[in-house]
């Protein structure tokens, strides 16, 4: 990978696009700093120290620190992400957007236009939620029709030109735009997670007692690398014969290939949409200021991440045995949507393709299914000991960190993808060289 990117900034096109993409994360982290006019941040700050609970923790981390200094990028990108899943979800239930989708490039412009305008419209919504929720406790200076309006626009504003920087970033730099500016919002928050961390388990203490507890945390933080690098490559390979056909005067066919199939198939997803269905009563409860009272207090305590594994409090960690239910149900269901065996038996039965020692048609759609859910299986049960991991270790060793397994299987997936496209663009320029000579 080093070589790669060593390689790559010897090539003067690529050169370009790094800087590019480099200047354009300059600028979101700047954005990242300009106050929403007539909030008093102060009042926020407090406000988000004095929570006990993490219900926007994840959303803090995933806009690069932007939303606990409620600039005017606090939503971000998480109206873009969330109207992609909606898109991506719908794509498969309503006929006439599957149809848009398989018309090639015009079909792909029309439903990345209509994302975007879903974007607008989540954006429109969730900064109307905090300016109006929040506003009441205390967020504006003045809380009036004037302001709520301005913070709706400020908010709204800043998430769209995050959405055109993301596209910008994707024409004309590295690697795909909006992962690059989720990527670099959660790195943002590294220094600061690893500063708690030593300040917590390493300063202070004994020579000998430092070093174990240094070790450890690199310890974990590499092994938690290393499974999610072998997550994101675990490939299972199904074997795929096409028989040999008479062509006009030509014999084709007869060629072997194979159909990959991805240990981790739905990726982040799982966790990701485990994690807002857990928080949103918590979010919701946080914008009303509702604390609850008997069993509805209680429900919101299981749903806290933060009281997880407490040995002092183990009826709260019902909450994390919810989560990991989710995690592997959302893995079956987003895989389920995306994935269709029977679709893809039938095409390589047009094609005269067949899996050795399997009958073409139905036997071949059995076949994929089943050797789809023990992969699933595998994936979702390496997707939740990564999500889980650091729950734990903040309930037992009270370990509180922004990067969670969500963001290092982010992170990692994004580097790699990256690169290798920074590897294909090197090939293409190559094969140019090569054809100009």
């Amino acid at each position: 990978m080093f070589a790669t990117v060593k390689n790559a900034f010897k090539i003067k096109e690529i050169r370009k696009k790094v800087f590019f993409t480099f200047l354009m994360l300059v600028v979101i982290r700047l954005g990242s700093q300009l106050p929403v006019p007539g909030v008093d941040r102060h009042y926020f700050s407090n406000w988000f120290a004095a929570q006990t609970g993490d219900a926007f923790n994840f959303l803090d981390a995933f806009t690069g620190g932007s939303f606990l200094n409620m600039s005017i990028l606090a939503l971000n990108i998480t109206p873009y992400i969330t109207s992609s899943i909606i898109m991506q979800l719908l794509t498969i239930a309503i006929p006439k957007l599957e149809e848009m989708q398989r018309d090639g490039e015009d079909g792909r412009k029309k439903i990345a236009s209509i994302t975007r305008y879903v974007t607008v419209g989540l954006a429109l919504f969730e900064s109307g939620a905090m300016a109006i929720g929040f506003g009441r406790q205390g967020l504006l200076e003045e809380y009036n029709a004037l302001n709520v309006i301005t913070v709706i626009a400020a908010m709204t504003a800043g998430s769209a030109f995050l959405m055109w920087i993301g596209e910008r970033i994707t024409e004309n730099g590295i690697g795909n735009g909006i992962s690059i500016v989720l990527v670099i919002n959660i790195i943002s928050r590294l220094p600061q997670d690893i500063n708690n961390l030593f300040e917590q388990f390493v300063y202070g203490k004994s020579t000998a007692l430092a070093v174990v507890a240094a070790a450890v945390i690199i310890a974990i933080i590499i092994a938690m690398v290393a499974l999610v690098v072998v997550l994101n490559g675990g490939v299972r390979k199904i074997p795929v014969q096409y028989a040999k056909k008479v062509q006009g005067r030509k014999m084709v066919g007869g060629q072997t290939t194979n159909i990959p199939l991805k240990v981790n198939t739905s990726g982040v997803i799982p966790i990701i949409f485990a994690s807002s269905l857990m928080q949103l009563p918590l979010i919701v409860s946080s914008l009303f200021n509702y604390q609850g009272t008997g069993a509805g207090a209680e429900i919101l305590r299981a749903l806290n991440s933060s009281n997880w594994c407490k040995p002092s409090q183990p009826v709260y960690s019902i909450g994390l045995l919810v989560y990991i239910v989710l995690v592997i149900f959302f893995a079956y269901f987003y895989t389920s949507i995306t994935f269709n065996p029977l679709e893809i038996a039938d095409n390589m039965k047009k094609q005269g393709g067949f899996i050795p020692g399997i009958r073409p048609g139905k036997p071949t759609s059995e076949y994929l299914t089943k050797i789809l859910n023990y992969i699933i299986f595998i994936g979702a049960v390496g997707l939740t000991i990564v999500g889980i991991l650091p729950f734990v270790f903040n309930g037992i060793f009270n370990a509180s960190v922004s990067f969670g397994g969500t963001s290092l299987i982010i992170i990692v997936s994004v580097i790699l993808e990256t690169v290798k496209q920074v590897e294909s663009q090197m090939l293409v320029r190559n094969y140019k060289g090569f054809l100009n000579d």
